[in-house]
């Protein structure tokens, strides 16, 4: 009988050991409702309606204002799944005990209603959440290695760096200058003990004069230029920095967090900046852009009552008055800029220009912004010419080149594409 129980116990034990194992390390096994279709198309449907109604406050594989997403077809029906997105507090309304339980566990927040999704969207939607955009651990940690060892190598010298070497220069220099005078040193007493002629003799023999040395003309001449050339050198880059704002960073009439937003809540630009992909300006988000999202968030991380930034933004409302935003980035009136150009055309990333906005608390102006350094981004940056039949014809003009199309080979330095 023991023998039985002993053998019994090896799978009982097997299983509690996979269980820990999987609770340990992390990993989450959901059974996906088998209705969930699970093709390309569906999936990728399935994403765009994600990105335009749910992206703000859920992401698929962590809590971010609302709960992690992935597996919610493994612990609520389809059809509780397709009420609760449509229309959630009809659902806690009417008392069902899973809707109260999410709604109390993340401090009752308001979600949006979606009546507006037909079946087909909300089927594809699930689709996205179990299926969609799965991270291989592995291939993550190998892109960060790569990422981190990328940084590193074209980081460049630091700056402690050069101090230390021009250090070593100044001393070496020094070294010489003092071997130098030990050398003439030995040869002048040498040279003291030989039978001179009276002209090479008085030539040994001559004293410094530092006096005679400080009205000399040669003297006057090389402080005269130095001097000079250290004043134009002083005006020239006073001159240069007219008009360049960079780390202009101004107070703001609310204080908006992009470090918030863009960082830990990964909202998109193009969200509340509208215009970036299609038209010169970004646009400044007005406050009924904001209330997409503040009718229902009246608070930081879940605190009670109004924020009292937030309260600002319910003010402008009711009083129908625009948020005076201070503008930071400011071209010149003779300089020509287009977003979607940039943005939608040439696929540039907003931190390209703007710097890591989405690490800021308070927005600054991280570029330049001057001519030479858009130039120099002209002379460098490679044309995507795939998919574009517009540079069909640039690129095979450009085929003899062993070099990559860059702006710059398209017009990018001419005059008139900036100053019209």
């Amino acid at each position: 009988m023991s023998i039985n129980r002993s053998l019994l116990s090896v799978p009982l034990r097997f299983s509690i050991l996979m269980m820990l194992i999987f609770q340990l390390s992390g990993t989450q096994v959901y059974a996906v409702n088998p209705d969930v279709p699970n093709s390309e198309e569906a999936i990728a449907a399935g994403k765009t309606v994600f990105n335009a109604n749910c992206r703000t406050c859920h992401r698929l594989d962590s809590k971010n204002v609302g709960p992690a997403l992935r597996g919610v077809t493994d612990r609520h029906s389809i059809e509780w799944n397709k009420k609760f997105i449509r229309n959630s507090q009809a659902l806690i309304a009417s008392g069902d005990a899973e809707a109260v339980a999410i709604a109390a566990q993340f401090n009752n927040l308001v979600m949006p209603a979606h009546e507006f999704l037909s079946d087909t969207d909300l089927l594809n939607l699930l689709s996205y959440i179990e299926y969609g955009d799965k991270v291989d651990p592995a291939a993550a940690a190998a892109a960060v290695d790569g990422a981190s060892a990328g940084t590193s190598a074209g980081s460049g010298i630091p700056s402690e760096y050069l101090t230390i070497i021009l250090g070593v220069l100044v001393v070496v220099l020094l070294l010489i200058l003092i071997v130098l005078g030990l050398i003439i040193s030995i040869l002048t007493k040498y040279l003291g003990n030989q039978k001179l002629d009276a002209v090479d003799e008085e030539f040994i023999n001559q004293k410094f004069d530092f006096k005679k040395l400080l009205k000399s003309d040669g003297f006057v001449i090389i402080i005269t230029t130095i001097v000079i050339a250290f004043t134009v050198k002083t005006a020239l880059d006073e001159i240069l920095t007219i008009g360049v704002q960079q780390g202009y960073g101004p107070k703001q009439p609310i204080a908006f967090s992009h470090q918030l937003h863009a960082g830990q809540y990964e909202v998109e630009c193009q969200y509340c900046h509208t215009g970036v992909e299609i038209g010169k300006s970004a646009n400044i988000p007005s406050a009924n852009i904001c209330m997409n999202c503040h009718t229902h968030i009246q608070n930081v991380g879940g605190k009670e009552g109004i924020s009292p930034e937030i309260a600002k933004i319910y003010a402008a409302v009711d009083n129908n008055q625009p948020i005076e935003w201070v503008r930071i980035h400011n071209l010149p009136d003779l300089s020509y800029f287009n977003h979607a150009q940039h943005v939608a055309v040439g696929g540039i990333e907003c931190q390209t220009c703007h710097g890591p906005i989405q690490e800021m608390e308070v927005v600054y102006q991280h570029s330049s912004l001057t001519m030479g350094w858009c130039i120099d981004c002209h002379r460098q940056t490679d044309i995507n010419s795939k998919g574009n039949e517009y540079y069909d014809k640039l690129v095979q003009l450009h085929s003899n080149s062993k070099e990559a199309l860059k702006v710059k080979d398209i017009g990018g330095l001419e005059c008139a594409k900036c100053h019209y």
